[in-house]
């Protein structure tokens, strides 16, 4: 589990393809300080666990599943990427509970300055269009691993913003990035799981009315 507060931009070293998915090499000063094989740091919002440590690198294995929901498909040696290492029970919660799952990409639709700020807008991908319904407005998104606030939701687009101030741009890869770019996207967990048990709270209700006898046509028949 993570907080959405990038700790560091870090860089892709090495690239290598295997039977099974991507083996990828990153350097990160912070998040391998005192990091140990296994540890699960977030790269670009995506939860890798450290198969190897070596100096200031550390490399993961990227599963087909991750690879087809996320940018990870597209990353090249030399690119920075948003990195943070799994949070404790001593860690400061600035941003929200990420899980490091990534529901899907999201294309930059436009950039807008706007006073100090910059205004991001940005689509989901047409195939993970309906999970607009977990994005609200003043409520949290996390963008290739960063907690943020959107400011506006477009469902018929499929579409929504947030607004980065200097510092913000300045400490995350979302800085670096044009419109027609791609970035991972991961929505608020507690949405999905709202949605999960009414859903099946619904298919209770219908299943047990469905096995019951007890109708309001039988009990008019029968006196009540």
């Amino acid at each position: 589990m993570f907080t959405g507060l990038v700790e560091e931009m870090g860089k892709v070293v090495n690239i290598s393809k295997k039977a099974t998915g991507l083996g990828i090499t990153i350097k990160g000063d912070k998040v391998v300080e005192k990091a140990k094989i296994g540890d699960s740091i977030a790269v670009n919002g995506v939860c890798l666990t450290a198969t190897e440590i070596s100096g200031n690198t550390f490399t993961a294995d990227v599963m087909y599943e991750t690879i087809e929901r996320s940018g990870l498909k597209r990353i090249t040696v030399g690119e920075a990427v948003n990195l943070e290492k799994s949070l404790t029970l001593m860690t400061f919660l600035g941003g929200h509970l990420v899980m490091g799952d990534v529901d899907s990409e999201a294309k930059i639709i436009s950039i807008v300055p706007k006073g100090i700020a910059k205004l991001y807008k940005f689509q989901l991908e047409e195939k993970h269009r309906q999970n607009i319904k977990y994005v609200v407005e003043k409520g949290r998104v996390t963008i290739d691993g960063a907690s943020l606030t959107i400011i506006d939701v477009d469902d018929d687009l499929g579409a929504f913003s947030i607004s980065l101030i200097p510092h913000t741009l300045e400490n995350i890869t979302l800085g670096k990035k044009k419109i027609g770019d791609f970035v991972n996207i991961e929505t608020d967990l507690f949405g999905k799981y709202v949605e999960k048990i009414l859903k099946f709270n619904n298919f209770e209700n219908n299943d047990n009315e469905k096995k019951s006898k007890l109708t309001m046509e039988f009990l008019q028949k029968n006196g009540f």
